[in-house]
């Protein structure tokens, strides 16, 4: 098989600081986590053949993207606002695949650095956010 396809995929979060996650409804499209490391450059006169030399340096766990058909009534999607209200960091998870025998889970501790809305003439209401990953997601097989 080629690939697998992606519809399904939930984004939870912790609703209370104790692992009890729900599933936040009507998102989209969801990308990340989008991981990154630096590159450190330690190039030096001697350095062979005249090429740029590099380290590892501190990696950063990205970010996550939502795109919700946006319902202002909808509790999940008012606690999306709260979340980018509070100052302390909350749990999340993606769940890849579920119910299937693939299922695997990206855990991660975030918060919430973009939220915006959109309420065009002709078509639905939009939101969008971004989730900030402080610390090292995990991702674990589930199913």
């Amino acid at each position: 098989m080629a690939g697998k396809d992606a519809f399904g995929t939930q984004f939870l979060r912790d609703t209370t600081g104790a692992g009890v996650f729900a599933v936040i409804a009507n998102v989209s499209d969801i990308s990340g986590p989008s991981r990154q490391r630096e590159a450190i450059e330690v190039t030096a006169h001697d350095s062979p053949n005249k090429y740029r030399e590099f380290i590892k340096g501190l990696k950063d766990g990205g970010e996550v993207e939502l795109t919700l058909n946006y319902d202002p009534g909808n509790t999940g999607h008012q606690a999306l606002d709260a979340d980018f209200e509070e100052d302390d960091l909350r749990d999340y998870q993606l769940v890849l695949l579920p119910g299937d025998p693939d299922e695997h889970t990206w855990d991660f501790a975030g918060l919430i650095t973009d939220l915006g809305d959109e309420y065009p003439t002709e078509d639905k209401m939009e939101r969008t956010c971004t989730v900030k990953i402080s610390g090292k997601p995990t991702l674990t097989a589930t199913g």
